[in-house]
């Protein structure tokens, strides 16, 4: 009779579960709708950010905290849904806030947005993809569970894997949500620092690209293979560790003999 109960109410469970994602899709729908359709992308161009850079200071001064929290949210729900605009916004965080508190509001900002991101991937897609992929995927989520927050760690590092790829990606797989995050935050860091540092001097940017230079971009990626060769130093030592390890032990046993 328990079985019954258990086996109803796992159908009742299957059957409940296509209507909170359709309310999902149609929310995010929604939203990208809205977005696209009302032209909000010119408000997050670099040329409206640095004509109006002024009344945003102006704001700034009479309602501080309102503004930052303002702004943490558009940037959350940007990143979250994958829109443009993150990078344009991380500027004029760093050219309103300053180094210090522009830093802290974008990572944690931008974090929050990926990690909604992933999340969002996860609770849409990843069952479909898996029925689709079976034993593909099997192989990508074994490699995660293993080394994955190596990996994370090296793509948030490096600049020209796309950001909202990466959160979508990575909600395919079974990386718990928290590592997901506090990888997120700790790999982009460096690049949020950059980006802050240049919206300090936004009136006279005149492209994003040129804000990553080439010597910029190199030193990213020499940053981003530090999580991988750093992983495969410490397994090398280990290794060796337990070679001279066994080998004593070996000679220990032969001495005795």
């Amino acid at each position: 009779m328990a079985q019954d109960k258990n086996s109803l109410s796992d159908q009742a469970v299957k059957k409940a579960r296509p209507v909170p994602k359709m309310l999902v899709i149609g929310a995010i729908l929604l939203l990208i709708a809205v977005f696209y359709g009302f032209n909000l992308g010119r408000y997050f161009s670099l040329d409206y950010v640095k004509a109006s850079q002024a009344q945003f200071a102006t704001l700034y001064a009479a309602h501080p905290s309102l503004v930052i929290a303002a702004y943490m949210g558009m940037y959350v729900v940007v990143v979250a849904l994958s829109l443009p605009g993150a990078a344009v916004m991380t500027l004029l965080g760093g050219a309103l806030f300053g180094m210090l508190v522009g830093t802290v509001a974008v990572s944690f900002a931008s974090t929050l947005g990926a990690t909604l991101a992933c999340a969002a991937s996860r609770f849409l897609l990843r069952d479909w993809v898996q029925r689709k992929t079976g034993a593909t995927l099997q192989a990508v989520q074994n490699g995660i569970e293993r080394d994955g927050a190596w990996y994370l760690l090296t793509l948030r590092l490096i600049p020209a894997f796309p950001f909202w790829l990466i959160n979508l990606a990575l909600g395919l797989t079974r990386m718990p949500i928290v590592t997901f995050y506090w990888v997120s935050q700790v790999g982009m860091l460096p690049g949020t620092i950059v980006y802050v540092f240049a919206g300090r001097q936004l009136g006279r940017i005149e492209s994003l690209s040129g804000i990553l230079s080439p010597g910029v971009i190199a030193a990213f990626v020499l940053l981003g293979l530090l999580p991988i060769l750093l992983k495969y130093t410490v397994a090398w030592f280990q290794a060796r560790r337990s070679s001279r390890a066994a080998h004593t032990t070996t000679g220990g046993s032969d001495g005795d003999v």
